[in-house]
């Protein structure tokens, strides 16, 4: 185990988590924001952003974020 992760390239793999959590940090206080304007289940829409990984925040600000008009 030591050895794999003494073969990462950090320097490629960093960015990549700090952009994810960057992310997750935006889309959770989005979230705690957004009262009644979800699409579908308030709480479903939580899991989904902490539970699926890069993906799920950036699900929840297509699909789950109603556009006020």
């Amino acid at each position: 185990m030591e050895e794999f992760i003494a073969s990462i390239n950090w320097a490629l793999v960093l960015p990549f988590i700090f952009i994810q959590g960057i992310l997750l940090i935006i889309a959770i206080i989005d979230w705690a924001k957004q009262e009644d304007s979800t699409r579908g289940n308030r709480w479903v829409w939580f899991f989904v952003i902490v539970f699926i990984n890069t993906i799920g925040p950036i699900a929840y600000f297509i699909f789950g974020r109603r556009k006020d008009v």
